[in-house]
Parts: structure tokens; C-alpha cells; sequence
């Protein structure tokens, strides 16, 4: 967590496992927010992900291990944020590929900007899983009804540059600008 003025920034610190949410990064983002929530000095928040990635959803290591549940919040859902009422913007910084639950955590975002080498994508069903973080809801929304069902069908990433003309992202820009820009 780090405060620029009035603007906090919230960035998914595990680039070892493409920050993949783990139950500690989940309660992380969750205290996180709340901080941000609570404190009148504090505008808006920008979230974004150490390294190449931005996040790749779920740890599958924890799944495997037993730990779903633990990586979802009752005020939160998902990573603490997919189902959280919020009453202040945040911004997503997507630096790299948001995909399954990366890609919800970012659709949860109120504006999104992205690297032009950023990817959005639900591949959950190439695993015949079911994005159920809100992402099947929320896509059709970012992107139009045609689009979103060929992406949530096929599991294909949808790169930034289309996801750009689609609307789902605000700003595209170069990867060593999205900070700055959000």
C-alpha cells in the first residue's frame, strides 16, 4: 500500500505466482479497502499487480489444497473486492494479463487502464470450471453481449487493444506508463 496524496495504491505482491490470490493477499486487499474506505483523506484507490502480470485469479495450489472458501471474503467475495459495496472510485492499473479471476477483480474496478500488452480473459470453461466471481455478469456489460459470450464460450483472451475498442478500458497505454496514467 502506498498513499500519493489523496490517492491510495493497492498492488498484488506475489509476481512469483503472477499474484495469484492466496488467502493472506485476499484478507490483505479486503483490510486494505476498508482502510481506504474509512479514511476521509483518501479519494480513490488504484490497483495493480507487481511484474509481468496483473493477476491470474486464484491460487490453484490453495484450491487444490483445500483453501477456496478462504479465498473469497463475506463483505468482499472473490479477492475481497468482486461483490464489495464501495462508496469511492478505484482505478484498475492493469499492467499484464487479468485472467479468470484476475480478470473479474479487474472488471470489479470502476475505470480501467491497461498496458497495451495486457490481456483480459475468463478460461475457466478450458477447465470446465465456471467464472463465478461475477465476471460472467459484469463482461457482457464492459464489452457488449456478442463479444463477452464469444470470450465466456471459447475461454480466448481478449487482447487490450480490443478490449480498448470495446470499451472495457478507458486509456491504453505503453506498459511502463499505466501507473502514471491511472
Amino acid at each position: 500500500v502506498e498513499i500519493r496524496d489523496h490517492i491510495v495504491i493497492f498492488t498484488l505482491n506475489r509476481p512469483q505466482a503472477r499474484n495469484a490470490f492466496n488467502p493472506e493477499q485476499t484478507q490483505a486487499l479486503e483490510k486494505a479497502l476498508d482502510d481506504f474506505e474509512a479514511n476521509d483523506e483518501l479519494r480513490c484507490a488504484i490497483l495493480t499487480g507487481a511484474g509481468k502480470a496483473f493477476c491470474s485469479g486464484a491460487d490453484l495450489k490453495e484450491v487444490a489444497g483445500g483453501n477456496a472458501l478462504k479465498l473469497a471474503t463475506i463483505k468482499g467475495g472473490f479477492a475481497g473486492i468482486t461483490k464489495r459495496t464501495r462508496t469511492k472510485p478505484v482505478i484498475g492499473a492493469i499492467n499484464g494479463p487479468a485472467l479468470a479471476g484476475g480478470c473479474e477483480v479487474a472488471l470489479a474496478c470502476d475505470l480501467l487502464v491497461a498496458a497495451d500488452t495486457a490481456m483480459f480473459g475468463l478460461p475457466e470453461v478450458k477447465r470446465a470450471l465456471v467464472a463465478a466471481a461475477g465476471g460472467l455478469i459484469r463482461l457482457p456489460r464492459a464489452i457488449g453481449q456478442a463479444a463477452a459470450m464469444e470470450a465466456i464460450l471459447t475461454g480466448e483472451p481478449i487482447s487490450a487493444q480490443r478490449a480498448y475498442e470495446l470499451g472495457m478500458i478507458s486509456r491504453l497505454v505503453g506498459a511502463d506508463q499505466v501507473l502514471n496514467e491511472a
